[in-house]
């Protein structure tokens, strides 16, 4: 009786390790959340590369515009 018991609980006990160990290892592999964090570090960077691009654009924009104008100025 008392090895049955025994055996039981030997049988029980190994069930349930082997199923948390297998939850467990399937929440540390899930990567569901490093794509979102992936997504926000890549809008970020797209965000960065076009203010950049429009603070260089604007300048040369301006540049070109005052060099017109005194061009025009000094024409008349």
């Amino acid at each position: 009786m008392m090895l049955e018991t025994y055996t039981y609980i030997r049988v029980t006990a190994g069930d349930l390790r082997r199923r948390m160990h297998e939850r467990l290892t399937d929440v540390i592999g899930d990567e569901t959340g490093a794509t979102a964090a992936e997504y926000g570090v890549l809008v970020a960077l797209i965000a960065a590369v076009i203010i950049a691009g429009a603070t260089v654009l604007g300048t040369n924009v301006n540049t070109k515009l005052s060099d017109v104008g005194a061009q025009v100025g000094t024409a008349s």
